[in-house]
């Protein structure tokens, strides 16, 4: 099967009569010869005043090319076999489930919020009426915060695992196959709510057992090991391997595990805000002025500054997308972005975030591992206090914020709870504040057009990353203390998104199967 690379316009490459005519000249196809060809990867190159996009293509000249060699997972029926409990059912939860399932081992998950389409309602009164549920939100329920976001799928952690089996299984139980070859792949948050249902459908299929609204409350340990645990509906289950999927916004798992005298690590995070432009205006600017709104997906950056030795970047960058409100309690104030499949909405929003190191948090040090944690908490509620305690999000106009001013009016925003103009220069921290500000006017550098009044922050962007890391050991994947415990995903400390926490939950499932083998 032979494979071309070769660049061209955008109105090739999105346009498939065009792109196969274009074929035919490169690949010296007759007019009476046919041609089957399919996209292995597309990467749009805008680095310069004349926009390209990069092709690797398949194709085979009179006759069919062989499907799309997928990642083969044969699971098997495990209704009678040793089990693993997962707490969690987010991107880890999920996959360490579905590898449990091809080893021969029962999983049993356990998760806090709902199923995905009950979850609906909840996300509704947040938006509508500012009640949050803490157990069923945008970030707790059925999938878990990749559920309801953008479902980037492009990750950097690719040495953790393979990543291309999770995105062979998101394709299996219904994403499009686009994700497989574009460079920055996306499902779109009209679209995962079925694809996570179908995922949960193949675990109860092979004998799998996931429950909702159960939280875990409680542990009990022997030795260097967890014998049972015990959940909100007053049950107590034996355990022999527990996987700990709670993502990153689990605080009560936190303090459960501080409680009981398990160690846990501080570690670096970052906070920030979200930042929300017109997508027209980020078109324009990554697009050098050409007027590709009907060709070219909605366009996206990626930002970066040291500024006075910490990282100043962008963060879950979402083109033609939404904020929400992402709060887990309802005296908090917290905003997160998604986008549906087509990334059509008007506005483009990222969270731009600073790195916050441990050395800054030394206010914070009797809290010992959860210094980050409490840190994190504080200023949420000064936010929500400066909104009115509400979900209506503190907002100012980003020029405004960089010049120390009020903004007497906002621009329109995607935040369906609603704005509030506030100085936000004065109600975050100053060591944020200060390197937001410094770090916006070189993003206009680098990108002009971006550093501007038509652009909102809105607060505050704090759940990028968990602050703290329930350790384990590298090789086992044990807690160093807790032989039968596996801290996984984004929660645990080791994973960042999507693809990289089930990637984990995977790698998780396999060591916790090997243990249990090992017995």
């Amino acid at each position: 099967m032979p494979l071309l690379e070769i660049s061209v316009i955008p109105e090739i490459a999105y346009d498939e009569a065009k792109l196969e005519a274009h074929l035919r000249k490169v690949a010296n196809v007759r007019s009476n010869e046919s041609i089957d060809f399919r996209l292995e990867r597309r990467n749009i190159d805008a680095r310069g005043k004349k926009i390209k996009v990069n092709l690797q293509i398949a194709y085979e000249k009179n006759r069919k090319l062989a499907p799309r060699e997928l990642c083969h997972f044969e699971y098997q029926d495990v209704s009678e076999a040793p089990e693993v409990h997962i707490i969690g059912f987010g991107p880890a939860g999920m996959w360490a489930a579905l590898r449990c399932l091809e080893l021969g081992f029962k999983p049993i998950v356990i998760e806090r919020g709902k199923d995905v389409r009950s979850r609906r309602r909840d996300l509704k009164a947040v938006n509508r009426d500012n009640l949050v549920d803490s157990d069923s939100n945008y970030c707790f329920g059925e999938g878990g915060a990749g559920t309801y976001s953008d479902g980037k799928l492009y990750t950097r952690s690719k040495k953790r695992g393979n990543m291309q089996r999770i995105l062979d299984s998101l394709v299996e139980h219904g994403a499009v196959e686009d994700i497989l070859f574009e460079a920055h792949p996306h499902i779109g948050t009209n679209k995962l709510p079925k694809i996570v249902q179908a995922i949960r459908e193949t675990i109860l299929k092979y004998g799998g057992e996931v429950h909702f609204e159960t939280r875990l409350t409680d542990l009990v340990q022997e030795g260097n090991r967890i014998i049972e645990i015990r959940t909100s509906d007053g049950k107590t289950w034996p355990v022999q391997a527990l996987i700990m999927a709670t993502g990153h916004s689990a605080r009560d798992i936190y303090y459960l595990l501080h409680e009981k005298g398990i160690r846990l690590e501080a570690k670096p995070f970052a906070m920030g805000v979200r930042v929300e432009h017109p997508q027209k205006l980020i078109n324009k600017i990554q697009y050098h002025g050409n007027d590709y709104d009907e060709i070219l997906p909605a366009a996206s950056y990626k930002l970066v500054q040291q500024v006075d030795g910490r990282g100043v970047y962008s963060f879950c960058m979402c083109p033609g997308g939404f904020i929400v409100p992402a709060a887990t309690a309802q005296e908090e104030l917290v905003v997160n972005g998604m986008s549906p499949s087509k990334r059509d909405n008007n506005f483009a929003n990222s969270g731009i975030v600073v790195a916050i190191e441990l050395e800054d948090l030394s206010d914070y040090k009797q809290y010992g591992p959860l210094a980050g944690l409490e840190f994190q908490k504080e200023v949420e509620k000064k936010v929500w206090e400066a909104g009115g305690s509400t979900q209506q999000a503190a907002a100012q106009r980003l020029v405004d914020f960089v010049k120390g001013r009020i903004s007497p009016e906002l621009n329109p925003s995607s935040y369906i709870p609603g704005l509030i103009s506030m100085p936000m220069h004065e109600i975050l921290p100053p060591f944020m504040a200060q390197r937001l500000q410094a770090a916006f006017v070189e993003f206009g550098k680098k990108m002009p057009g971006y550093y501007s009044n038509e652009a909102n922050i809105v607060g505050i962007e704090s759940r990028t990353s968990s602050p703290v890391r329930i350790p384990r050991d590298r090789e086992s994947y044990q807690h160093p203390e807790i032989k039968n415990l596996f801290p996984s995903g984004e929660g645990a400390g080791f994973a960042g998104g999507i693809v990289s926490a089930g990637m984990d939950g995977e790698r998780c499932a396999e060591a916790a199967a090997h243990f249990l083998e090992s017995k």
